[in-house]
C-alpha cells in the first residue's frame, strides 16, 4: 500500500482515459475488479498502490485526484478496525486509563499507542516532504516492476531471520517505532509494499511475528485516515459521477470483504513462515509488468 497522500494523480491510461468533458461510468465488472484488487493487495506484502495503478493502466482509467483510491482504502480501514476491534479497543482504553491508573497493563497499551503515534508522525512528515519529490517516472511500468522486484528480494531475505524475533508489545522501544515509521515512508514508492516493508522491518528489529503484524495493521488506520483528511480538497462530485453509485457500492463492499480475507491470509502465512510465496508472486508480476504493460501519454 501506499500512503495515498504522497501521490497527486494515478498512472496514465492505456486505451481509455478519464475526461472531465465526457465522463465514462465504470461498469459493474470493473468496479468489482478494483475492489477485489485493492482489498487483497492492501495487507498482503505485494503493494496495493502498484496493483491499483496496473489495473488502471489495463482498464484505461486515469482518475483525477485521489478520491476513488481513498474511497477504496477506507473500506480496508473498516476491515482492520473490525478484525482488530478487541486489540484496538484495549490500546485506546489502556492508553487513556494510564493517565489515571498507571498499572503495568495500562502502561503496555499506553506505550504501544505512543509507538503508533511516533511511526505515524514520521511517515506523515516525511510523506508530505516526499510528495513534492515523487515524479512521474515512479509511476511507470518500469519503475513499478523494479520496486516489486525489490519487495520480493526483501521478503526472501527476511525469511532467513524470521525465527529471530521474540519481543512482544511490552518489549518494544522507540527505536522500533522509528524504524517502522521510516519503512512505512519508503512505501510511498509504488511497488514497495507498506505492509511488507513495515512487517519486514519489525521482524528484523526483533519483534515476534504476531506483534509485528498487529503493529503494522493498526498503523494503517491513522495512515489512511490522515491521507483522507489531507486529500479532502480533491473530493468532487465529478469523480462520483464518473464511477457511478452502484459501482461505488460494489467496489466498496468488495474492497472490505477482500481486505478481511487479506488480513486472515497474511496472518496465516506468517504463522507458517511462507513469505517466499509472496516474493515469488512479486517477481512474476514485476516481469509481466515490465514486458507486457505499456506506458502511454496521459490524456490532456
Amino acid at each position: 500500500m501506499l500512503l495515498l497522500f504522497t501521490f497527486e494523480q494515478t498512472a496514465a491510461p492505456v486505451s481509455r482515459g478519464f475526461k472531465s468533458e465526457a465522463l465514462l461510468e465504470m461498469n459493474i465488472l470493473e468496479a468489482l475488479i478494483f475492489g477485489i484488487v485493492q482489498g487483497i493487495s492492501e495487507f498482503l506484502p505485494i503493494s496495493s498502490t502498484a496493483h491499483i495503478i496496473i489495473v488502471e493502466l489495463l482498464l484505461g482509467y486515469n482518475f483525477p485526484g485521489l478520491a476513488f483510491e481513498i474511497y477504496l482504502h477506507i473500506a480496508s480501514v473498516f476491515a482492520v478496525i473490525l478484525y482488530f476491534r478487541k486489540e484496538l479497543w484495549a490500546v485506546i482504553t489502556g492508553f487513556f486509563s494510564y493517565f489515571g491508573e498507571k498499572t503495568p497493563a495500562n502502561r503496555v497499551h499506553f506505550m504501544f499507542g505512543i509507538y503508533i503515534i511516533v511511526a505515524t508522525a514520521i511517515t506523515g512528515v516525511l510523506g508530505i516532504i516526499l510528495k513534492f519529490q515523487v515524479v512521474d517516472v515512479m509511476k511507470t511500468p518500469t519503475f513499478i516492476a523494479a520496486a516489486l522486484a525489490v519487495t520480493g528480494a526483501a521478503l526472501i531475505l527476511i525469511e532467513r531471520f524470521k525465527e529471530y524475533g521474540n519481543r512482544k508489545e511490552e518489549n518494544m522501544t522507540y527505536l522500533d517505532s522509528i524504524l517502522v515509521g521510516l519503512a512505512q515512508t519508503v512505501a510511498v514508492l509504488p511497488g514497495i509494499s507498506r505492509s511488507g516493508s513495515t512487517v519486514i522491518v519489525a521482524l528484523w528489529a526483533g519483534l515476534e511475528r504476531e506483534t509485528a503484524v498487529r503493529y503494522s495493521f493498526l498503523l494503517v488506520i491513522p495512515a489512511i485516515l490522515g491521507s483522507t483528511v489531507l486529500a479532502v480538497g480533491e473530493m468532487s462530485l465529478e469523480i462520483w459521477a464518473a464511477v457511478g453509485t452502484v459501482p461505488l457500492i460494489i467496489s466498496f463492499i468488495a474492497s472490505f470483504i477482500f481486505s478481511w480475507i487479506g488480513i486472515v491470509w497474511l496472518i496465516d502465512f506468517l504463522k507458517k513462515g511462507r513469505l517466499f510465496y509472496f516474493a515469488g508472486y512479486c517477481f512474476v508480476v514485476a516481469i509481466l509488468v515490465y514486458f507486457f504493460v505499456q506506458e502511454v501519454p496521459p490524456t490532456v
